[in-house]
């Protein structure tokens, strides 16, 4: 086993409950004619690609790494229990450029990495996923879903991720579990 490796499955394991809470309010993506484009490089799958998807979100080479082989193993059985899902953005020669991870309960996406292939012909992929998202979440016209991306960073403010207070944040996700999952996440958990 490499050594970087070794060092990733010695980390602690840590639940984290940020307050304030970052989200994306699902009506405030900010979407630029920049994503709008590359959106057009792209074709967007579910759940085709998940462990490679948090395998690339854990790549030890990754500035800022935080994901652990125990993080990959728990998200791997979450997704196999039907709660983890990913959105994936594929070239149309089929090469996996970037995509999401997080869980779906009811009306909740808690995001939990993204990633994207760091060459020209990966450019904007993550955020084209998580354009992506943001449609599964409001294509069916449900109300009161929640995108929670924990934390608010540079990159997240950038698409129109905001914060609210922890009792802002309960009580939107309150809301959100009581709320039908989006069909593509509808498993057996699903609403």
């Amino acid at each position: 086993m490499p050594i970087a490796r070794l060092a990733r499955r010695e980390a602690v394991l840590a639940w984290w409950s940020p307050d304030p809470r970052g989200i994306i309010p699902l009506d405030g993506l900010r979407v630029t004619r920049s994503m709008r484009q590359s959106a057009k490089r792209f074709e967007i799958r579910i759940d085709t690609a998940f462990d490679q998807v948090v395998a690339r979100c854990a790549d030890p080479h990754r500035s800022g790494g935080w994901i652990t082989y125990d993080v990959e193993a728990a998200y791997t059985r979450l997704h196999e229990l039907g709660w983890a899902h990913s959105v994936e953005a594929w070239t149309h020669d089929g090469r996996l450029a970037g995509g999401l991870y997080g869980v779906a309960i009811g009306g909740l996406f808690a995001g939990e990495s993204m990633f994207h292939v760091p060459f020209g012909w990966g450019r904007d992929a993550s955020k084209v996923a998580l354009m992506a998202l943001v449609n599964v979440l409001v294509g069916d016209g449900v109300q009161g879903r929640l995108l929670d991306v924990q934390w608010l960073t540079p990159h997240l403010s950038r698409l129109g991720a905001v914060e609210i207070s922890r009792d802002e944040y309960l009580r939107r996700l309150r809301s959100a579990l009581t709320r039908p999952s989006p069909t593509e996440f509808a498993g057996p958990h699903g609403g």
